[in-house]
This record gives structure tokens, C-alpha cells and sequence, in this order.
């Protein structure tokens, strides 16, 4: 294999699996009640839309359907990615998911 055909098969590779931790942040959203489009718009407001994201959402179930993304798991991914900005805003609403799980009235 030419240095060329691998350096092609490592950025598909990559491609993949920013894709998947698109959909896993996109399920995540929609599992727990919340827009992945606002959510990424908060912690990129200048890049406007993503067609990235709008794949992924057209891959995403229904919250019913799916199965649990531990906060975690969403968080793992994105710092995979980088995603420090948006790392900040899910942290943000998982704050406020587990302050609405407690009964605590959230200061949004």
C-alpha cells in the first residue's frame, strides 16, 4: 500500500468516527429531551449549520427506541474529538438533568 492509499484510508477512517461521535451526541440529545442543533449552536454560534449533525439526525430514534447513552459516554467521545466547546454545553445540561431528576428547580 502507497503512503498515499494510507493516508486516504486514515482520514476515511476518521471521517467514520467523527461521524459516529456526531450520532452519539445527536441520540444523546434526543434521549434526553434536548435539541442537538441549539445545543451545538451554543458552543459553536459562529459556524452556523453543520451538515454533519443533520446526517446524524436523520440516523437518530426515537428516546422509546434507543438505548441509554450514559452522560459519560457522550462526554468520552466528544473529549475523543477535541470537542471542548461543546463538552462545555452538554456538561451544562447534564447539570441541569440532574438538578431536575433531584427536584431542584434549574436556573437556566
Amino acid at each position: 500500500m502507497s503512503n498515499k492509499e494510507l493516508e486516504k484510508q486514515i482520514i476515511e477512517s476518521y471521517r467514520r468516527d467523527e461521524q459516529m461521535m456526531i450520532l452519539v451526541f445527536a441520540q444523546w440529545c434526543v434521549n434526553n429531551g434536548l435539541d442537538p442543533v441549539e445545543l451545538y449552536g451554543r458552543a459553536y454560534p459562529d459556524q452556523g449549520a453543520n451538515e454533519a449533525l443533520q446526517q446524524a439526525l436523520s440516523l437518530t430514534v426515537p428516546k422509546e427506541e434507543a438505548g441509554d447513552i450514559p452522560h459519560e459516554t457522550v462526554l468520552g467521545v466528544l473529549s475523543l474529538y477535541n470537542n471542548v466547546d461543546l463538552s462545555f454545553v452538554v456538561t451544562e445540561e447534564i447539570g441541569k438533568l440532574k438538578r431536575r431528576q433531584a427536584g431542584t428547580p434549574s436556573s437556566s
